[in-house]
């Protein structure tokens, strides 16, 4: 019996110090500052929208008025292809050549799951056919996109998918069986435009960012600092997120060292997470996970992570606060980011 304790309390004991190695060094110390930042914002046109806005002044006043030059561009299959083979790029059309008056750079978003619920944009017409016919046409789509704007100078790189690893979002249930496919659009992708780098994404808090890092050529991850916590269909809570900063930074410093990857936030929470579409909730509940005060803190914490790039979550909220609510804080907090 005391053998059996001793060995017990040897293993004890070794669980206790990896735990704590592994503490100290994700979750002490402070990241190093920053010098230079790049800023950014991830743009929607479906979500500006759904907002009732007129998505091409809004789209506009990003670039004008914010001032900013290194936009994500979101589009959906379905959008784009609402009928078999045939596409319809006349809005995104205008606003690459848009960005390219401004000599803005664009990170343009293409695949299944392209952000913007229900996350995996899917045309009707797709729904019948069977897995591989589906990864075909969604194939098809990718190389009639990659074709058309490869030659733009104004796209810095391409994202194949978003979060394509996190199940989270409405969508086929082969999509997260296994990261082959994600491979195959990364290679397809990389083939017909060899000269520009892949972005592949993941959650910045639920997941360490090794998969994508051996997928992408730069790994993009998410910054989310008060949600929405959903227990079931009618029950949750608001809560705020737990990890330090130097979460970010020691993360990003393992990636680095591993597989030779730059890390940035992709994704830099700047408008409302509610229990459903904030949209859809007063501006009451919106104002719960984002205002004038908690963009500021979101921000500052974005600071001390170490990371040099971020592109923030919300400008189509910021301009509908604007214009519709009477309420310009957040956007002309944001203007300073751009104007240094």
């Amino acid at each position: 019996m005391n053998k059996i304790f001793k060995i017990v309390m040897v293993i004890l004991i070794i669980i206790i110090v990896i735990a704590a190695v592994i503490f100290v060094y994700f979750f002490t110390g402070k990241a190093p500052e920053q010098k230079s930042i790049t800023w950014g914002v991830d743009f929607s046109q479906m979500q500006s929208e759904a907002l009732k806005l007129d998505w091409k002044k809004n789209y506009l006043a990003v670039l004008d008025d914010l001032g900013v030059k290194n936009l994500k561009l979101h589009t959906q299959w379905d959008f784009i292809e609402g009928k078999k083979g045939n596409y319809f790029f006349t809005d995104i059309d205008w606003q690459i050549k848009e960005a390219e008056k401004r000599n803005a750079k664009v990170i343009y978003v293409l695949g299944m799951k392209t952000g913007r619920w229900p996350e995996c944009h899917i045309p009707s017409w797709v729904d019948s056919l069977s897995q591989e016919q589906q990864q075909t046409e969604l194939l098809k789509y990718m190389s009639a996109v990659v074709l058309r704007y490869k030659d733009s100078k104004v796209i810095s790189a391409w994202q194949v998918e978003n979060e394509p690893l996190f199940k989270f979002g409405q969508c086929p249930a082969w999509y997260y069986e296994s990261d082959d496919f994600l491979k195959t659009e990364v290679a397809l992708v990389k083939a017909i435009d060899p000269g520009r780098p892949v972005i592949v994404t993941d959650s910045g808090e639920q997941s360490l960012w090794s998969k994508v890092a051996q997928i992408g050529d730069i790994v993009g991850v998410t910054m989310y600092r008060k949600v929405w916590a959903r227990l079931n269909d009618s029950a949750g809570f608001y809560v705020n997120s737990f990890l330090p900063s130097i979460n970010y930074y020691k993360k990003a410093q393992l990636i680095k060292q591993l597989f030779n990857k730059k890390v940035i936030c992709i994704e830099l929470q700047a408008e409302p997470w509610t229990p459903n579409l904030f949209y859809d909730e007063p501006l009451q509940e919106q104002l719960k996970t984002m205002n004038l005060d908690q963009f500021k803190k979101n921000v500052e914490y974005a600071q001390k992570t170490g990371l040099d790039t971020f592109y923030l979550w919300g400008a189509e909220w910021w301009y509908w606060m604007k214009e519709k609510q009477g309420q310009p804080d957040i956007w002309n907090e944001a203007k300073k980011l751009f104007s240094n």
